[in-house]
């Protein structure tokens, strides 16, 4: 068995630190015990772009905000299926995250960090959702686990019924909010339609078709009028 070798460590603001550890040509973040992601496992990241971006297919310049770089599964699938006049911003909190995507994980993004539609600011997406008005076609979140977070409990405030009605208001209409989720939550679906969104939740697997572990993604549309 080829060992975990330790790589990084990264605070994240308000406490805690995540780990980059490699073995052989398979990368892991982990915060404490819980791993948060594995560059083998890539379905349900990927999925929470794929799902959100056919719903606003047909627009000719989307404007998507993606919440989480990660280890950039979610952007790359946005990337393959917005066209050439998308314009992708990436919020990421732990500004040593955006540093691994270009060196420790550079065989992981590949050239997509480098695309020209994208544009990744270390910054708290829950500010840059705030920072402009009806902007989004969509919004895609793959925030500290979903809504019942691990890694920071300031979090939570993305996903109450306040950060819901923040991200509805800047959505254009029949624009989507994406949240990916380890694991369901009645709690937060009826938060979603509280928040005046029709909301449909899709199961996904964590390796896509060859299966894994069992992950959540909601998809909230804002109404085309209202």
């Amino acid at each position: 068995m080829i060992p975990w070798v330790h790589l990084d460590a990264a605070q994240i603001p308000g406490g805690g630190a995540l780990r980059l550890r490699r073995r052989g040509a398979e990368f892991s973040i982990q915060l404490g015990q819980n791993e948060l992601m594995n560059s083998r496992l890539s379905g349900s990241e990927a999925a929470l772009a794929t799902l959100a971006c056919a719903r606003i297919a047909g627009r000719r310049a989307p404007c998507v905000l993606i919440g989480g770089l990660g280890m950039g599964f979610t952007l790359r699938a946005a990337l393959a299926a917005l066209p050439a006049e998308a314009a992708i911003l990436v919020a990421e909190l732990v500004p040593a995250v955006v540093a691994w995507a270009r060196g420790p994980l550079a065989e992981v993004f590949g050239d997509s960090l480098d695309d020209p539609r994208v544009t990744v600011r270390a910054a708290d997406v829950a500010r840059l959702i705030g920072e402009r008005a009806s902007a989004w076609d969509a919004i895609l979140l793959d925030v500290d686990n979903g809504p019942d977070g691990l890694t920071r409990a300031a979090n939570d405030r993305l996903y109450d019924a306040t950060g819901l009605g923040a991200a509805r208001s800047v959505l254009r209409p029949g624009g989507v909010l994406a949240v990916w989720s380890a694991s369901p939550d009645r709690g937060f679906g009826r938060r979603l339609r509280e928040a005046g969104f029709v909301v449909e939740e899709v199961a996904t697997r964590a390796n896509g078709t060859r299966g894994g572990a069992r992950h959540v993604i909601w998809l909230a549309t804002r109404a085309a009028r209202g």
